[in-house]
């Protein structure tokens, strides 16, 4: 298994509460690869959003299995 990149992303939704995504990289060869995944949950806070996005973005790098299309 290579190294991965995550990177999460929070953003507050109209009524008030947060959303979150998560970017994760893999710099393979020349170039590199990076898959986009959106929540569809909303949490209280941009911290919960925050952790969530992480732990989700962790768990994709972790799979035994590589990530589709990589």
């Amino acid at each position: 298994m290579g190294e991965y990149v995550v990177s999460p992303a929070t953003h507050q939704t109209a009524c008030g509460r947060f959303g979150a995504s998560f970017s994760v990289r893999h710099p393979h060869g020349d170039g590199s690869s990076c898959r986009i995944f959106h929540i569809d949950k909303s949490f209280a806070s941009r911290e919960a959003a925050r952790l969530f996005a992480v732990t989700q973005g962790w768990l994709q790098t972790c799979q035994p299995l590589p990530i589709a299309g990589w």
